[in-house]
């Protein structure tokens, strides 16, 4: 798969794209990513990028012109256009595993008071949001993104049953995890686990996906039943 990034921070991503399983999944092929600066695109002396809004009002928007010609240089035909905003498509396990079948994404990192509207309305196939909050620039949720969807990249995570046993899947929370030793400081790992009884420990599992999901978030619980 390959992911461009623009933004006017690429230095911002490099310790994300090198590190642990990004870094691993970038060197067996699995994935490749390209971060692009901006200001590569700016014209005249100062490299200038953003301007105040039309109508008034605090902070800077990114001009059109460096984004138009940012976006349009960097595309291919077959690119997936996202910008990452605060008001657009929540992210979640089923978006990002669409999104992991795309060829090629581009992700438009937004900064400031966020970009002019005219690249959002013609250059823009899709918006995503990480979250309901604000960031200081975009830059962040393109590496969540990329690291959520690369997830679902065959080979990515070594072992695909993963998948399946963790949060939000089936809009349920993880069970608990517990490793050795089997008693640490009194505290005792539930009998269960040390079972040997798959079937018994897949029960315990599913319970505690659903007792936790029912405490931590009720709102996740109405959706699973």
């Amino acid at each position: 798969m390959q992911i461009d990034v623009l933004t006017l921070f690429p230095q911002m991503l490099d310790g994300f794209l090198s590190e642990s399983m990004m870094g691993r999944a970038a060197k067996n092929g699995i994935v490749k990513v390209d971060v692009h600066n901006l200001r590569d695109w700016s014209k005249g002396r100062h490299s200038q990028v953003d301007d105040r809004p039309f109508g008034g009002g605090a902070g800077m928007v990114l001009m059109p012109e460096p984004l138009f010609d940012a976006i349009e240089s960097i595309q291919t035909p077959e690119t997936h256009r996202i910008y990452l905003a605060p008001d657009g498509d929540p992210l979640s396990p089923q978006l990002a595993q669409r999104l992991a079948t795309k060829k090629r994404l581009l992700l438009v990192s937004g900064h400031y008071e966020g970009i002019d509207e005219r690249v959002r309305s013609t250059l823009i196939d899709q918006e995503v949001s990480i979250g309901d909050y604000v960031l200081t620039n975009g830059t962040l949720g393109a590496a969540v993104l990329i690291d959520c969807l690369c997830r679902f990249l065959p080979g990515f995570l070594g072992e695909e049953k993963s998948l399946t046993q963790e949060s939000f899947q089936d809009s349920l929370l993880d069970f608990p995890q517990f490793t050795r030793p089997a008693v640490f400081r009194d505290m005792a790992v539930p009998e269960v686990l040390l079972s040997g009884n798959h079937a018994e420990i897949e029960r315990w599992r599913q319970s505690q996906r659903e007792e936790r999901t029912r405490q931590r978030r009720p709102d996740l619980s109405k959706h699973s039943r």
